[in-house]
């Protein structure tokens, strides 16, 4: 990939903001249970909707303090700085000053005081931002889909090894009880063997083809493209300003991969751990009927013959020999022999019960003995601080976050290609049909992965 270090005039920029940013705040400020060397530095890239979320969790968090906020939107970085100065004025009873705005990422992995970054910016460029953080010496919260293709999912694996840093794939299902809990149900064989599983979620993309507006002074759209083709600005890509909308991006394949990799990537992800897949993947993909205009259909069949289908459907669903399981976010059902056994699908039908009393008394009954225990995790984020003190893997590492992206992207190849390829997940290459160059893309102005 082009060298990540800025440029002279940069570095001297960043050298002198560095000489007049408070560091670490003094101890009497922060509550007493954090000592200063136990606090976690952040530097935020990308402050879209997801990451005004973060921000909320950091800014209520003693243990991380945020020291640099970056955007190509000055507007949405600069009202990050300030979110963050006010809410550590308020907490230090001080005039703070102390978050630094940036527009170009190279900035924040530069200053040597910032810990972790933590990456929400578009897909297209996860992989180059990512890469570039943990060769700059930064431990890694990335958001999902990891990448915008399998050539980088693989070359970020080998980076994070290489750097041996501590990486959190932004998969929070994973730290979420009732996903938790059914994973365990699957494990343990207690709806029998499963042999076919659906995911529900929405369409694939397509080809960019909107029209070209005029920008609104103050976004860098040249580097918002970055790695992707330079297209004509369109606010549904990067919305003017601080906005409150999920921005359509994602369903264009050149920035990337739909439902398939957006949504796709918390319910495979999931099905993939039920079934014992971590790091491992489908060995073959099947297109839907007139795969050119589907918007579902499309299969990955795994080693042992379990077949995973993208449909309309409960969110996931997994369909054994002795009963069904259903999951999705605050939703849960199990049946057995036919009967349904534990249940929750929203107070609106299940006005007796409630979430966490079903998943609850489905794991006292049901896995009071269980020979597979999962990794347990209750906050996605909380998870990843404990494992970059304790310099130990997440439970979504790298390595798990690649090998979900990969299997996304390959059932991406039925509604992209029409694929009926077989897949080696091992080597991650395609074993029968398929073309290798599905899994890159054309890189533009040195921003190779």
């Amino acid at each position: 990939m082009a060298p990540i270090n800025p440029s002279r005039r940069r570095f001297l920029r960043t050298s002198a903001l560095l000489a007049g940013a408070p560091l670490l705040l003094p101890q009497r400020v922060w509550s007493q249970a954090t000592a200063p060397s136990r606090r976690l530095t952040l530097g935020c890239i990308g402050m879209g909707i997801i990451m005004k979320s973060h921000l909320t969790s950091f800014l209520g968090r003693d243990d991380v303090q945020v020291l640099a906020v970056c955007d190509v939107d000055t507007t949405r970085r600069e009202a990050a700085k300030q979110r963050v100065d006010t809410a550590y004025a308020a907490k230090t009873g001080t005039a703070y000053r102390g978050c630094s705005a940036y527009n170009d990422f190279r900035e924040v992995l530069a200053r040597k005081d910032i810990d972790a970054v933590v990456i929400g910016a578009p897909d297209h460029w996860h992989a180059y931002m990512a890469i570039a953080a943990v060769k700059a010496g930064k431990d890694v919260y990335c958001e999902k889909p990891l990448t915008h293709n399998i050539h980088e999912a693989l070359e970020l694996v080998k980076a994070v090894r290489k750097a041996d840093r501590v990486f959190q794939t932004g998969s929070q299902q994973r730290s979420a009880f009732e996903f938790r809990v059914a994973a365990e149900l699957v494990r343990n064989g207690v709806i029998g063997r499963v042999n076919s599983v659906h995911v529900s979620f929405g369409d694939p993309a397509w080809a960019y083809n909107l029209p070209s507006e005029p920008m609104e002074p103050g976004l860098d759209w040249n580097l918002w493209c970055g790695p992707a083709p330079l297209v004509g600005y369109n606010p549904a890509l990067s919305p003017r300003g601080v906005h409150t909308e999920y921005p359509t991006w994602r369903y264009n394949w050149e920035f990337g991969g739909g439902s398939i990799t957006n949504w796709g990537a918390h319910h495979i992800d999931i099905a993939q751990w039920a079934l014992g897949l971590d790091g491992s993947g489908p060995v073959e993909v099947r297109p839907p009927q007139n795969w050119q205009t589907a918007k579902r259909g499309a299969q990955i069949v795994y080693a042992d013959g379990t077949l995973l289908t993208h449909v309309r459907g409960k969110g996931m669903s997994f369909y054994g020999t002795e009963g069904d399981l259903h999951v999705n976010r605050g939703r849960f059902e199990l049946i057995l022999d036919g009967k349904t056994v534990h249940r929750f699908w929203g107070k609106d039908v299940d006005k007796a019960t409630s979430l966490e009393r079903e998943v609850t008394l489905a794991e006292r009954n049901f896995l009071a003995d269980a020979k597979v225990k999962l990794q347990r995790s209750t906050s996605h984020f909380q998870d990843f601080v404990d494992c970059v003190h304790a310099r130990r893997r997440p439970i979504c590492d790298v390595a798990i976050g690649a090998s979900t992206v990969i299997a996304c992207h390959v059932m991406n190849f039925a509604y992209h290609y029409g694929a009926n390829v077989k897949w080696d997940p091992a080597a991650n290459r395609f074993a029968r049909g398929g073309n290798s160059a599905w899994l890159t893309r054309d890189y533009r102005n040195g921003w190779k992965v």
